[in-house]
C-alpha cells in the first residue's frame, strides 16, 4: 500500500511539475509573440515587400529523378512530383519507368503498387502529324508559309524501380539518393504530434480547407532547406483554423480582405512558431506579409488582430508536443 501510494504521489508530482513548466512556457511565449510582432511591424514600416517563394520549381540539384531505361533526367514539374513520391514512399532509388518498360526489361510492377502521373509537353501540325520535340516551346508560332503548331500535353504513369520485381541489376544498382534533408527535430516532432494529414509533393504549398489536408513541396526543392519549415508551419497555421479546431472564417476568396487576414494569421503563426522552436528561416516574414498588408491599409488594427489569432494558433499547435511531454513524464 505504502509503495503504491508513494508511486502515485511521485507521478502526481511529475505531472504538476510538467504543468507548471507548460504554464510558464505559455507566459514566456506571449512575450516572445509580442517581440516578433513588433519586429515585423518595424520592418513593414520601411516599405511594402513582394511575396517570396522560397522553393524552386526547377531546382537543378544532385539526385534528379531519371528514366531507368533511357537514363534521361526528368525536368520541370516532374522533378517535384517524383521527389515527393520518393520521400512519401521512402524509395532508395530515383529511377522510374512505365509499366510496359518494366515488362520489356524482364521485370514487372508489383501487384497493388500505385504509379505517379508525369507530364510531357509536345506539339503537332494539323495534317502533318506530330512534331517531335522536348517541349512545347515554339508551339503556336509559324513562319511564312508554315502551318500553325498546336501544343498538347501527354500524361504518363511511371513507377519507381523499388516498386518493381525482376529488373536487371543494371537498372537497380547504385540508386541516386535525394539530397540530404536538413532536419529540425523540434519542428518534425510538432508536425507528427498534430496528426495532421500532411502531404509532401508537387510545386505548390497550400492547405485544402474542404478536404482538411496540408501539402508542401519536398524539402530538397527549397533554395534554403530551413525555409521548408517556415512554409510547413504556415500551412499548419491555416490547418488550426478548421471548424473542428479554432473555427476561423476561411471562406475568403483570393485578394479579398478576409483572405488577407487569414494569410496574415497563418504567417504570423509561422513566425511565432519559428521563434519558439529556434528556427531561423532565410526568408523574412515581413517579405511575405507586406503584400497582404497592402490590402488591409483601411484597417489600422489588422496586424494586431492577426497577431492575436496567430498567437492562439501557435499555442494550439505547441500544445500537441507539450501534451506529449506531460504524458512522457507521467
Amino acid at each position: 500500500m505504502a509503495v503504491g501510494k508513494s508511486k502515485r504521489q511521485e507521478d502526481g508530482k511529475r505531472r504538476r511539475t510538467a504543468l507548471r513548466a507548460v504554464r510558464g512556457g505559455e507566459a514566456s511565449r506571449v512575450s516572445l509573440y509580442d517581440e516578433v510582432t513588433a519586429k515585423i511591424i518595424a520592418q513593414l514600416e520601411t516599405g511594402i515587400f513582394p511575396w517570396a517563394q522560397p522553393w524552386s520549381s526547377n531546382a537543378a540539384v544532385p539526385g534528379l529523378p531519371r528514366n531507368a531505361i533511357s537514363g534521361r533526367a526528368y525536368s520541370g514539374i516532374n522533378v517535384l512530383v517524383l521527389w515527393g513520391a520518393v520521400i512519401d514512399g521512402a524509395y532508395p532509388s530515383q529511377d522510374w519507368l512505365t509499366f510496359r518498360q518494366a515488362l520489356a526489361a524482364g521485370g514487372c510492377v508489383r501487384k497493388g503498387e500505385r504509379g505517379q502521373t508525369i507530364f510531357y509537353a509536345d506539339c503537332f501540325k494539323p495534317d502533318e502529324g506530330h512534331e517531335q520535340g522536348n517541349n512545347a516551346q515554339g508551339c503556336g508560332t509559324k513562319g511564312e508559309g508554315e502551318r500553325r503548331s498546336v501544343p498538347f500535353l501527354k500524361r504518363f504513369t511511371v513507377f519507381n524501380a523499388a516498386q518493381c520485381d525482376g529488373l536487371p541489376t543494371r537498372l537497380t544498382a547504385n540508386p541516386t539518393p535525394l539530397p540530404e534533408r536538413e532536419l529540425n527535430d523540434a519542428a518534425e516532432a510538432l508536425m507528427v504530434a498534430t496528426g495532421a494529414d500532411f502531404r509532401i509533393g508537387g510545386a505548390q504549398a497550400f492547405y485544402d480547407v474542404r478536404n482538411d489536408y496540408v501539402q508542401v513541396p519536398p524539402q530538397p526543392a527549397f533554395t534554403a532547406q530551413i525555409d521548408y519549415y517556415r512554409t510547413a508551419l504556415h500551412e499548419l497555421g491555416h490547418w488550426t483554423g478548421h471548424a473542428s479546431r479554432l473555427g476561423r472564417d476561411q471562406s475568403g476568396r483570393f485578394a479579398s480582405a478576409l483572405y488577407a487576414r487569414e494569410e496574415l494569421c497563418a504567417e504570423l503563426a509561422s513566425a511565432f512558431l519559428c521563434a519558439a522552436l529556434g528556427i531561423q528561416p532565410t526568408v523574412r516574414h515581413a517579405d511575405y506579409l507586406g503584400s497582404w498588408l497592402e490590402l488591409l491599409r483601411g484597417d489600422a488594427r489588422a496586424i494586431f488582430k492577426a497577431a492575436s489569432q496567430a498567437g492562439k494558433a501557435a499555442d494550439f499547435l505547441l500544445a500537441y508536443t507539450e501534451h506529449a511531454q506531460i504524458e512522457a513524464a507521467a
